[in-house]
């Protein structure tokens, strides 16, 4: 059974940063690809970063590219997503997810079968 469980959100002013973090457990994540999404209120979950366990390739959202960067420590089969420069239009709740297969991209949320329960990130202007 795989979990996830998310932590690090809160509040945070506009150009400030916060680090999230997903433990996860229950399988061998080697082959894998870990993910963040975020939900923003009235809005559909939309693709963050990803990235694969085995080879640390990483993809990221457009909007995020040169702010935020995910990574992940093997030892403590923990994935981050370290925020920088954010912005008021970056508040949502952030999920952690995961896939096997690591190195097929996926950015859809009906791709990524395991998911965390989410912490919130609230940026004000």
């Amino acid at each position: 059974q795989v979990q996830l469980v998310e932590s690090g959100g809160g509040l945070v002013q506009a150009g400030g940063s916060l680090r999230l973090s997903c433990a996860a457990s229950g399988r061998t994540f080697s082959s894998y690809r870990m993910g963040w999404f975020r939900q923003a209120p009235g809005k559909e979950r939309e693709f963050v970063a990803s990235i694969n366990w085995t080879d640390g390739s990483t993809l990221y959202q457009d909007s995020v590219k040169g702010r935020f960067t995910i990574s992940r420590d093997n030892a403590k089969n923990t994935v981050y997503l370290q925020m920088n420069g954010l912005k008021p239009e970056d508040t949502a709740v952030y999920y952690c997810t995961a896939k096997q297969g690591g190195v097929v991209l996926a950015t859809t949320p009906d791709r990524y079968p395991y998911w965390g329960q989410g912490t919130l990130v609230t940026v004000s202007s």
